[in-house]
């Protein structure tokens, strides 16, 4: 019995060690198609986590940075500027995409030479014919836009001469009322609420720029000739302007403020302006000596009389 259990014994011992190559992957093994997958799809959702963060966080929806308009044209140019925005995120959108997908899917797999391609007319008719037609349509939308913004109505409620200099404005009104300021002395346009204003800007000197953010709008003031707009302020309130050319020494200090209030209210404010205006003339602020010499013609620099007369 002895002898048996040993010569078992025995037989165990003449077995050899298992080889581990036989019972593990090999070390160069491909992963499984359905895990690459998976992998390629997580590092496309941390990316479009990471796009999703930075456009909420550059832009103010629905305005996408902008002021909505407090006027009739600056409501068109806002609706413009949003489709804009919306046509850009739409075609960057894309392209970001596509961009991400050739990546992940052509990405270098082996040292063989892919299959080699060529000549794909339809897809190559797409991408030429559909960025000029965005073209077309930007353009379009832009023609329509400005022609509403440049647009005067040949009956406006009144009219108001604007006046640039070095460095403050001039505003003078249909009644003979004059509001004066400059550098830190800001002078104040009022304008009657709902009502069309007719707008003849120009300087007295150099060229100047006349932009009010809120009203999305700007002008040059230019010497030597008239610009005249309109502008329909929808509600009231106090908008600020500014001068947007660099004009000289204080150019930054050349602000002025827009007032607009009811249409009772702007006629009460004109009458009583210039009733007092009329009684006590050195009420009135005062232009700069040199700006006086060109008025009165004893300097030159100074051309074209203060007329609505070479409207452009």
């Amino acid at each position: 019995m002895g002898t048996a259990n040993s010569s078992f014994l025995a037989g165990f011992d003449s077995v050899g060690a298992v080889d581990p190559s036989l019972t593990s992957a090999p070390p160069d093994t491909p992963e499984s198609p359905g895990r690459r997958h998976k992998s390629a799809r997580r590092r496309l959702a941390a990316a479009g986590v990471v796009l999703g963060a930075i456009l909420l966080g550059g832009c103010q929806l629905p305005t996408f940075g902008a002021y909505k308009g407090s006027t009739s044209q600056a409501r068109s140019t806002f609706h413009l500027w949003q489709g804009f925005f919306i046509a850009g995120l739409i075609v960057g959108g894309l392209v970001f995409l596509l961009i991400v997908w050739a990546v992940f899917r052509y990405r270098k797999r082996s040292d063989d030479v892919p299959v080699q391609t060529q000549y794909h007319t339809v897809l190559e008719i797409i991408y030429t014919v559909v960025p000029v037609l965005i073209v077309i349509g930007l353009f379009i939308a832009t023609v329509v836009v400005e022609n509403k913004v440049t647009a005067v109505e040949p009956n406006p409620y009144t009219e108001l001469h604007v006046y640039a200099f070095q460095w403050g404005w001039e505003f003078q009104y249909d009644n003979g009322v004059k509001v004066i300021g400059q550098t830190t002395a800001a002078p104040t346009m009022v304008l009657p609420t709902g009502k069309t204003v007719r707008v003849y800007l120009r300087s007295y000197d150099v060229l100047h720029g006349f932009y009010v953010p809120e009203f999305n709008f700007s002008r040059y003031a230019s010497p030597g000739y008239w610009t005249s707009f309109d502008l329909h302020v929808l509600h009231n309130g106090v908008y600020r302007g500014q001068c947007t050319q660099l004009c000289g020494l204080y150019h930054s200090l050349m602000f002025f403020n827009v007032r607009s209030v009811s249409p009772a209210a702007f006629q009460t404010w004109l009458h009583t302006t210039g009733a007092f205006q009329r009684q006590h003339p050195n009420s009135i602020g005062q232009l700069p000596a040199g700006i006086h010499a060109n008025i009165n013609g004893t300097a030159p620099g100074y051309s074209g009389s203060s007329g609505n007369t070479g409207n452009s």
